[in-house]
């Protein structure tokens, strides 16, 4: 039971940090200015369902994406912690991480019409980190038993982005930008040591 518990709060803590909702609270802002608060409220939904879907797709199936491309696991967390130390090193600087999305990305979305799907939902709340994240912690255990626990763990990280963005303007009147960037440094640092673990353990299957 601790073990599983232990699976669900490790799954928890990755998997929210590097969707951050908290962060995407500002381009969410911008991207939904002038829109009513029904139309804001079910562009919050659809994103986070889109992007729910997209993650729990992935850390069902991403063991026979493996087998297909022929990657062992330890290449695939080596390659996934990498990722995730790069978006680690933009949250300590408080800056957006261009393995999520450019400027120019940021800026079109900023002018559509529909922002739910893109760039909302993908690449900014289901990015490759949240994905590669999602894959590499399902492929810690082998039974459904101990899927269970990153499954739980991408639901409630989806379920609680959506009452974040859908309180987005009274999250950036308390915290401000200066609250945002110091959460931001906060989750970044815990991510930070996140990614080193998992090429740790990477690097160790890779040389046996």
């Amino acid at each position: 039971m601790s073990e599983y518990l232990s699976l669900f709060l490790v799954s928890l803590s990755a998997i929210f940090f590097v969707v951050d909702p908290i962060g995407v609270v500002p381009l969410f802002l911008a991207m939904t200015a002038g829109d009513t608060q029904e139309k804001v409220r079910r562009t919050a939904m659809r994103a986070c369902l889109v992007a729910c879907g997209m993650m729990l797709f992935f850390a069902l199936f991403g063991g026979v994406i493996f087998k297909v491309f022929g990657v062992s696991l330890g290449a695939f967390r080596v390659a996934g912690g990498i990722l995730l130390l790069i978006t680690a090193l933009d949250m300590l600087r408080a800056r957006p991480s261009e393995t999520r999305t450019t400027p120019s990305e940021e800026q079109e979305g900023v002018v559509k019409e529909d922002v739910a799907i893109v760039p909302l939902a993908i690449p900014l709340l289901a990015g490759p980190g949240a994905i590669a994240t999602a894959m590499v912690l399902m492929a810690k255990g082998d039974t459904l038993v101990s899927a269970l626990p990153v499954l739980a763990a991408v639901v409630l990280t989806f379920v609680s982005s959506y009452f974040i963005l859908r309180a987005s303007g009274l999250i950036q009147r308390v915290l401000r930008q200066s609250g945002v960037a110091i959460v931001e440094r906060v989750m970044g640092l815990i991510l930070a040591a996140i990614a080193v673990q998992f090429m740790a353990d990477g690097a160790k299957e890779l040389l046996k």
